[in-house]
């Protein structure tokens, strides 16, 4: 696998309203979980579009292996121009500074938003070019993962396409992992 594709629920959608939320240590963690053995086998490249929540959480986590895992590289490749400008501060400057440190920047279509099929677009993009796809989704919670994670099982029918869900139960276990380690100290 060279190039794998990394979404998930945005921050609100799992009732997260900063970017430094105790839940992110653990969604990171879970992250972490299933990168590190790709990383080991050779990934290349982790392609995200920026989006809020698990996206950005998955490029801090990149960089932090980065440290260990050098060659590993972040493309941030957005749906649209500007996907920031309606955001807070806060948001802006966290966007800011992963696509400052990203290796590759880029935008599917050269223009802002404009209407939702430019989402699409990204999907099936970010499909097309990468080998699998690592999503944060619980089939029991819909939200905005559901239809990257749809076309995805579409796309894997002819395709040979890894998809990887880190569902609600494994960042359970990881909670527990991490609690666990806590009190062996």
């Amino acid at each position: 696998m060279n190039v794998l594709a990394i979404s998930g629920y945005k921050p609100f959608e799992l009732g997260i309203f900063k970017k430094d939320h105790p839940s992110a240590a653990f969604i990171k963690a879970a992250i972490k979980k299933a990168l590190l053995p790709k990383v080991e086998e050779g990934l290349e490249w982790v392609l995200i579009s920026g989006q809020l929540g698990v996206e950005l959480w998955a490029a801090e986590t990149v960089f932090e292996l980065q440290v260990d895992y050098p060659e590993l590289k972040l493309a941030v490749i957005t749906p649209f121009l500007n996907q920031e400008a309606s955001w807070n501060e806060h948001n802006k400057e966290w966007y800011e500074s992963v696509l400052m440190q990203a290796d590759f920047v880029d935008s599917v279509t050269k223009k802002g938003y404009e209407k939702p099929w430019q989402f699409r677009l990204k999907n099936q993009f970010f499909l097309d070019k990468s080998d699998g796809l690592l999503l944060l989704y619980d089939q029991e919670k819909e939200g905005s993962p559901k239809y990257l994670y749809e076309l995805a099982v579409k796309y894997q029918e002819g395709h040979d396409y890894l998809i990887e869900l880190i569902t609600f139960y494994d960042l359970q276990m990881i909670v527990e992992e991490e609690q666990l380690k806590q009190t062996e100290y």
